[in-house]
């Protein structure tokens, strides 16, 4: 069975920093691309991060030069570093793992955690 759970969440000031972490079970983890996800209210869920299984990046134009996507393959982990947080950062962040080692891309049906709040204050 596997299963992404996301921890890290919480209230910021703007300015702020929160690292939100994933740890994931039941995948052969460094195999898997992996990526971070937002939702926030009344709105659709929408990319922010992604890793490869060989660590390439790419990051939505929101948060380039703020977030930072990073995997720890022996801890089975990926990590959302966030600095310079705005109060339009909040939202449910979800964590997804792709479901085809060695693809490229989050593919099809991709599994998810359960989703951490993090709300910006002003």
């Amino acid at each position: 069975q596997v299963q992404l759970v996301e921890s890290g969440g919480g209230l910021v000031q703007a300015g702020g920093s929160l690292t939100l972490s994933c740890a994931v079970s039941g995948i052969i983890f460094s195999n898997n691309a992996m990526a971070w996800y937002r939702q926030a209210p009344g709105k659709e869920r929408e990319s922010v991060a992604f890793i490869t299984s060989g660590h390439a990046t790419n990051y939505a134009d929101s948060v380039k030069g703020r977030f930072t996507i990073s995997r720890d393959n022996a801890k089975n982990t990926v990590y959302l570093q966030m600095n310079s947080l705005k109060p339009e950062d909040t939202a449910v962040y979800y964590c997804a793992a792709s479901r085809f080692p060695g693809s490229p891309s989050l593919g099809f049906r991709p599994y998810w955690g359960q989703g951490t709040q993090v709300t910006v204050s002003s």
